[in-house]
């Protein structure tokens, strides 16, 4: 039987996963510009896949092109905060409640979360945490909900990360993690889908306070 060779990560891919660590780590700050010909001299790369992988970056809300202050690492603000969780709460623990309904498989997640915690960096743990959530809310039968949540992933992932820096509470988060788990393994849809809500509405609240999502909001209004 011929072996299939592993594919090669291009220059572009290579830089751009670079990247989003360093963003993810704190390396590179929120606010902090990245210049092209800077970036090129310490990956050993032409500007080319230097530019192309910062406008990815930038789709995914990463870091910000201004026409004329150039890139940045985008800054984590109580707007953008709002704006990353009002999206995880309306969808995600619909999307979890849909999962378990279908009885979809849960290996994955499982694996994400020993891989969590088993990191021995921050990027690996913020890694291992959005391939936990991605791995509920994906198999959920909508492949576009999929997409949505998706689309806010990476800034999750930034907020996430500038938030642990001032209050390492990934623990805490592990805990609430397993307990998500156990509940869709035992295939109850609502008891997970509301152990997911408790669990991001729980971090915004700590860490991003000033910025309580609309969907909260209209809960204790309610």
């Amino acid at each position: 039987m011929t072996s299939v060779p592993t594919p090669i990560p291009s220059r572009t891919q290579y830089v751009q996963e670079e990247i989003k660590r360093r963003i993810l780590t704190g390396q590179l700050s929120p606010g902090q510009a990245l210049v092209e010909t800077e970036l090129a001299a310490q990956f050993g790369v032409s500007k080319t896949p230097v530019r192309e992988a910062l406008k990815t970056l930038a789709g995914t809300g990463l870091v910000v092109m201004n026409h004329y202050k150039g890139v940045t690492v985008r800054m984590v603000d109580a707007d953008m905060a709002r704006e990353v969780y009002d999206v995880r709460l309306l969808l995600e623990p619909e999307a979890l409640r849909r999962t378990v309904r279908r009885g979809a498989g849960l290996d994955a997640a499982r694996e994400a979360l020993r891989r969590a915690g088993e990191a021995t960096d921050t990027a690996e743990r913020s890694l291992a945490n959005r391939e936990f959530h991605r791995a509920l809310y994906l198999p959920c039968g909508n492949p576009l909900l999929g997409r949505m949540l998706d689309e806010v992933r990476d800034q999750a992932a930034l907020v996430s990360a500038v938030a642990w820096s001032a209050d390492p509470s990934w623990e805490r988060e592990a805990a609430e993690h397993r307990r998500i788990l156990r509940l869709a393994e035992q295939g109850d849809a609502d008891g997970a889908a509301r152990a997911l809500h408790d669990h991001i509405a729980s971090f915004v609240r700590r860490a991003y306070p000033e910025a309580v999502p609309a969907a909260l909001e209209e809960e204790g209004q309610a």
